[in-house]
Formats: C-alpha cells, structure tokens, sequence
C-alpha cells in the first residue's frame, strides 16, 4: 500500500506517510457561519469526507477537526442590518437577530446539509470564540518572536508583519511585492498595507459581546489567526493535512502558515485543497442569477444522488455544474440500484438476502484511491462491476452475482453513497416489501386459475406487466422478475 496525494506547498504529488504511524490527524477549514451553506462548502465537507473514509478503510485511525468561524465582520454586519428599520429580509434571515444567534442559527443548517448528504461528524468541531485565551498565546509568541506589532495608531489592532517572514507567499509562490494590501484593516496602523490583522481593536458601535479583553485592549481575532489556534489545540503543532477550498489558498492559508511556522510550529504536513463548482463554465454569482444552492439540489433530487454528483469528480478538479447534472447522477444512481435491487432477488427465494461482507474492495478501486483520491477511476471500477454483476445475472452466475453485489456495497460504503437514503440495505428493504406484495398478487392469481377465472388471472397479471413485472408460468408454478433496460 503506498497512499499518494497532492500538495499545494510543494506542487506535486507525493507518498503520504503519517507523523505518528497508524494515526492520521487532519484539519479542514469548515463554515464561516453567516449565511446558509453554499454548493462550495458542501462539496468541500464531501471531498474530506472521502478522504477520511478512505484513510479509515486503509486502516488508519483518522482524528478530523472541522472548524465553526462564529465570529466575523460579515456576521456582525448581518446582525447589524437587521435591526435596521428598513431591514428587508432574504430567505433565511430574521429580523433583530443578536449576531451569536445569528451565527448559531446558520451552523445548524450547515449540519442539517452534511447529516443530509452523509458527511461524518467530525471528532471535534471547535468554534472560533471559545478559543480566546490560546490566540491571544498565539499573538504573544509572534510578538516576542518580532513577528508581530500593536497597530502604530493605538486602535488596538494587532498585524503579523508579512515582511519579517521571509518565506512569506511561499504556499502560493507569490512575490510579496506582486501582492495587494490585506483588506482586513485599516491600514493606517500598519507597517506594510499587506500585513494581516491577528487581533481587531473595538470600534464604537460595535456590541459589547463581540468583544474580549486583551493585553492590547478589547477586540476580536482575526479570521487567519482563528484556525491557527484551534488546530494547534487538538492536533498540535505539527500535523498531518490541513485541507478546505481552492479559494482559501490566499490569503487564508497562506497566512496561517506563515504564522504559524513564524510562531516555530512545523504545522501541516499536507496542504490538500479541492476545486470549485462552476455553472455551465463560469464562477456562480448571486449578482448575473447563475447559482444553485445545496437546499435547490435536494429539492431537484434526492440526497444520495446529490452525493454522488457533489463527489463524482477528482477532489482537485473544477465540477461545472448543468441544468442536466442532477438527472445524469440520477441515472447512474439508478442503474446501481437497479443491480442491487435485482441481485437481491436472484439471490433469495423469498425476496431477502443479508448482505454479509468482507469489507474488501476491487484492486483497482484501491489503486484508483490510492492515487490521489482518483474517484472518477474508482467510479468508473464500481459501474463496470455493475455491468459484469448484470451480465452474470443473466447468465445465471449466480455466485459471481454475489461477488459483485457485496463488493458493489462495499465500494459505495467507501464513498460514503451508503451513508445516505437510497444504500444497499435500503434496496435490500424495497426488495423484501417488492417480494412480499408480489408474491401476494401471484397467490391470487393461482386462486383464479385454480377456479378457472382467466380474466381475473390475465387481470393481474397485466397490473403486474404495468408496473414491470414479468411473470412467466412453468410446471412448478409461476415465477416473477422485474423487467430489464
């Protein structure tokens, strides 16, 4: 087993090997809650989330941190405005709403989305302000290491000083020069208009509660010092990956490795960033209409075909979005199910089967895995075990059947498509409720004949017809399937 993946610091793919052996400690940057959940976190939330369960079928132990942003200038002015006596609300939104509840109230529907779509929990979610006391530790060290400097003009900012770090740009190989000025701040009370705000002074007008005391005045953090300092509390100073968005390269990661290593922490050994999710080939925007949100995919389909399209392209790849995606994914869910679902009854004489597993997938679907996360390959192994499981069927092969049916569930356990409605013990379930009404219809249809009532048999068995099932008469009685493509 040799696990490769790709990393954004060095620009190449390389063999991954845990800090500590057999442990996997992994860090994703999660929801700045201010709003509800786009199709970008969620694809995001899906792509780790294949990443983890793969690391887990591997034998890993995988410890995962999610982090909750509940702390921000965009959270605070939504808080602000709705107040306002003009305040006219979007979908979602909710007059006179105190920032913390604000930002409490969208983290629920950031769950509600990935309980939805079969995204594991993370083993620690921390939230940004119940972390105050390890940043300002944080701030402090960059100070002592002349890293960092109160703002020049006493407003109780606190900047990182970008050009005391030489290696600063290097997760993005940018020139610093080349860079603009970070937007975070006022930049009055900088040294260079690129150094990031680490601490926010209060500003009057501001509520009371988003405010904290600290050695250089009341104030908030800024959001790059945030994930600095929670993932250093769980994982430590020096860890295995580090993932979250393309977008968040520059400036936020960028930042929270110069900071971090400035403070002296290894910090992440893997920068893994997944690819954005375009419409019809251009970058969504509220502004010209072109966006789709979670909640609109999960009215046009259901959660496991939504899955399947969110996670069907290789994690570092754009996946454009088509008002005809849904229906795609659809199609290749449903040809899936179609397998199980008839693999389950030739498999049983009475429409159940249990499927007892080895856990063991394809090797090809391991070499596709193995090799950066290469989903399209490994999906591309799972329908063509569909299409040999099918033939077999046909040709009565019954025990080739049944290879193909476990590793067929044991693939889509592994990409997490059994974790949502629609899995392998679903289909089980339809097809024992499918078995029992079936078989119902065909006793009345032998009670019919038995009276010589041949409309009343042609009868049901036409409904049967109607709804695609076959039946077809031998000497030993009547025998049903469902009807193929």
């Amino acid at each position: 087993m040799t696990l490769r993946f790709y990393d954004t610091a060095s620009a190449e793919v390389r063999n991954f090997v845990p800090i500590v052996d057999g442990k996997v400690s992994l860090y994703y940057c999660g929801a700045t809650v201010q709003g509800m959940p786009h199709v970008g976190h969620i694809r995001s939330a899906i792509a780790f989330d294949q990443l983890t369960r793969w690391l887990e079928y591997r034998g890993l132990r995988v410890t995962v941190v999610r982090n909750v942003t509940d702390i921000d200038d965009k959270i605070l002015a939504k808080s602000e405005a709705s107040f306002a006596p003009d305040f006219s609300p979007e979908v979602g939104e909710v007059p006179q709403e105190e920032w913390w509840a604000l930002a409490y109230r969208y983290e629920q529907e950031f769950l509600k989305a990935y309980d939805t779509l079969g995204v594991s929990r993370p083993t620690y979610e921390p939230r940004a302000t119940g972390h105050i006391p390890e940043m300002h530790a944080l701030i402090q060290q960059l100070i002592d290491r002349g890293h960092a400097y109160p703002a020049l003009d006493d407003s109780g900012d606190v900047y990182f000083d970008v050009r005391s770090w030489d290696t600063y740009g290097a997760l993005t190989r940018q020139n610093i020069d080349d860079m603009q000025a970070a937007p975070d701040a006022d930049p009055r009370g900088k040294k260079d208009p690129r150094d990031f705000a680490l601490w926010k002074g209060s500003k009057e007008g501001e509520p009371a509660t988003a405010s904290w005391a600290s050695p250089w005045g009341a104030g908030r953090p800024g959001w790059h010092l945030e994930c600095s300092a929670m993932v250093t509390k769980y994982l430590g100073t020096a860890f295995d990956i580090h993932g979250g968005g393309l977008d968040l390269r520059f400036p936020h990661h960028e930042n929270e490795m110069a900071q971090s290593q400035a403070a002296g922490h290894p910090f992440a050994n893997f920068w893994m960033h997944n690819g954005m999710v375009t419409y019809q080939g251009e970058k969504m925007s509220k502004s010209i209409g072109n966006t789709i949100s979670p909640a609109e995919m999960l009215e046009l389909a259901s959660p496991r075909v939504v899955r399947y399209y969110l996670g069907q392209a290789h994690y570092r790849s754009i996946l454009d979005y088509r008002p005809t995606s849904l229906q795609e994914a659809s199609a290749a869910v449903e040809r899936i199910d179609g397998f199980i679902s008839r693999a389950v009854r030739a498999l049983s004489s009475d429409g159940t089967y249990t499927l007892a597993t080895d856990g063991l997938v394809p090797e090809a679907f391991e070499r596709a895995m193995d090799d950066d996360l290469n989903v399209p390959q490994a999906l591309a192994v799972l329908h063509d075990t569909v299409r040999s499981g099918n033939t077999a069927l046909t040709e009565d092969r019954l025990e080739d059947a049944r290879q193909a049916l476990h590793h067929v569930h044991d693939m889509l356990g592994v990409l997490g498509l059994n974790a949502v409605e629609g899995s392998a013990a679903a289909a089980t379930r339809e097809a024992e409720a499918l078995g029992v009404l079936v078989e119902a219809q065909l006793a009345a249809r032998a009670a019919a004949r038995a009276q010589k009532d041949w409309a009343a048999s042609d009868a049901i068995r036409d409904t049967l017809n109607q709804a695609g099932v076959v039946v077809e008469d031998g000497p030993d009685g009547a025998t049903w399937s469902l009807k193929r493509d």
